[in-house]
């Protein structure tokens, strides 16, 4: 068997590392598009409050998306 005739490929492991690879992006993409569209709304509310003159709106407990959080002072 000479060299030349044979063929390598990824085979189904390259295949399934490939596609989980890419199911992986679509789910970070949707992820992150939403958390923008959530935070440019924000952004919008904070304006309207200003330009009214009203405090700006709070976050609710329930965000995860950070922020500054209590914690012991450890400085």
């Amino acid at each position: 068997m000479s060299p030349e005739s044979v063929d390598v490929t990824a085979g189904l492991g390259g295949f399934l590392a490939f596609f989980l690879l890419a199911v992986a992006l679509y789910f970070l993409m949707r992820n992150m598009n939403a958390r923008l569209r959530r935070m440019s709304y924000r952004q919008e509310q904070e304006a309207k409050a200003a330009a009214e003159g009203a405090s700006p709106v709070q976050p609710d407990s329930s965000d995860l998306g950070g922020g500054t959080q209590a914690g012991p002072d450890l400085g």
